[in-house]
């Protein structure tokens, strides 16, 4: 009876041809759009970025990394990222600690604040990525654009293309994003096979990835010492630190609301921020210049040279760092929590390396990241990608997949590094 009753239920019915090709144009234009718009704030960032670390210092006579510059600098960035939220249209976006990649759609008035505030605290020096701002930026942008020229299209559709287009250009690959959109489906009820519902997505991925590659020729190979075939003890290792790279992300997440908490009593943003940036200041002049900012250019020079810092040297960057990073995202610079992270688990598992010099350097920092990014963002796929593509030996995703099983029964079902509106924890 059972397989008649299979037998007689049709398929579901698959997405017509016609009403995927008309969206490849719309695609690629969003995809490219999102590409550029990332280009355009990071080389904004990176030139004033350049102008306050180098020029600036250089010009005074005072050490471009010197406790006083940093605390000066991180202070004076609270300030004025402190200025733009508070007389900004729309306060440059809501709370940061409310979003995550899933943005929300902005009014176009909001977005040119949104733009300033996140070029600041990436040239400031603050410990948050590029990722939640400029998504939520394309996202207002193509569906601006997108009623204005083809308004026929549903806006759920200008949102998934800006997001995967973001998402592909971040990181210079369109799988990213459509290990993001699967795993987002998984959890709803769609219509048609799965290639259906990514194929316009994929298309703005790939559009975004493709102009980043053209445009930055970015890279996330550390080059690290090259790793061999996998033993158990590489294994052992793996899911250790791992498991201890997770619980210790968890730490940050349950304190954040906390954290949180204690900057929204200061009820102004010209409170809140500057207080934020003398924090992140005096942490800068505890952890050392390889803690400020989002982190990947840092990941490289540590990844440089394994051997060149103790193993308390690796704990001291990877605590402060995880604690500006818990700072940044509760003070309310505009900002995202992948790229820090990714800096707090790669110097986990360069800690790791130098406890025991037996854990290699790669196996280290794959695991560390891994656990770090499950616990931030609790992205299953998204973190074994990274921890993956930072190492590029295909003989450590064996490792990694294993090492992600015990790392995630830690942080399931347990508060997230977000927030509700009403500052609870989303779960």
């Amino acid at each position: 009876m059972a397989q008649d009753t299979a037998r007689q239920t049709p398929p579901a019915p698959a997405t017509p041809v016609r009403a995927l090709l008309p969206l490849i144009l719309p695609a690629l234009a969003v995809g490219a759009l999102a590409s550029l718009m990332l280009l355009l704030v990071t080389w904004v960032a990176g030139r004033l970025q350049d102008v306050l670390w180098q020029n600036l210092p250089d010009a005074l006579g005072v050490g471009r990394y010197s406790v006083l510059w940093m605390l000066a600098m991180l202070t004076a960035t609270g300030v004025l990222v402190g200025l733009v939220v508070w007389k900004a249209p729309g306060h440059a976006g809501p709370d940061p600690a409310t979003m995550g990649l899933d943005a929300r759609v902005l009014p176009p008035a909001v977005l040119p604040g949104l733009l300033v505030a996140t070029a600041l605290m990436l040239a400031g020096g603050p410990s948050l990525g590029p990722e939640n701002p400029i998504i939520a930026v394309n996202v207002g942008l193509a569906l601006w654009l997108g009623r204005r020229f083809l308004s026929r299209a549903p806006g759920a559709v200008w949102v998934a293309l800006a997001e995967a287009g973001t998402i592909g250009a971040l990181f210079g690959t369109p799988v990213a994003a459509a290990l993001l959109i699967s795993e987002a489906l998984a959890g709803r009820q769609t219509e048609g096979p799965l290639w259906d519902s990514v194929f316009a997505p994929l298309v703005a991925a790939a559009a975004g990835s493709m102009t980043t590659t053209l445009l930055a020729h970015p890279t996330f190979d550390l080059h690290l010492p090259p790793f061999g075939h996998p033993g158990w003890d590489d294994l052992l290792a793996a899911l250790v630190i791992a498991s201890v790279a997770a619980a210790l992300g968890m730490c940050a997440v349950y304190a954040f609301p906390y954290v949180h908490g204690a900057f929204g009593r200061l009820r102004h943003p010209m409170l809140a921020l500057p207080a934020g940036g003398v924090v992140l200041g005096l942490l800068a002049a505890l952890g050392g210049h390889l803690t400020l900012f989002k982190g990947l250019d840092e990941v490289g020079e540590l990844a440089a040279d394994p051997e060149g810092w103790s193993a308390g040297q690796f704990a001291t960057m990877t605590v402060v760092k995880l604690t500006a990073l818990l700072v940044a995202a509760s003070c309310g610079f505009r900002g995202g929590r992948i790229f820090p992270a990714v800096f707090v688990g790669c110097a986990f598992g360069l800690t790791s390396h130098a406890l025991v010099p037996g854990v290699h350097p790669a196996v280290g920092v794959a695991t560390g990241v891994l656990g770090i990014l499950l616990a931030i963002t609790r992205q299953g796929w998204l973190s074994l990608f990274v921890a993956a593509v930072l190492v590029a030996s295909p003989s450590i995703i064996a490792l990694l997949c294993f090492a992600s099983l015990p790392a995630w029964l830690l942080v399931t079902g347990r508060p997230q590094m977000q927030l509700h509106d009403d500052g609870t924890a989303v779960r």
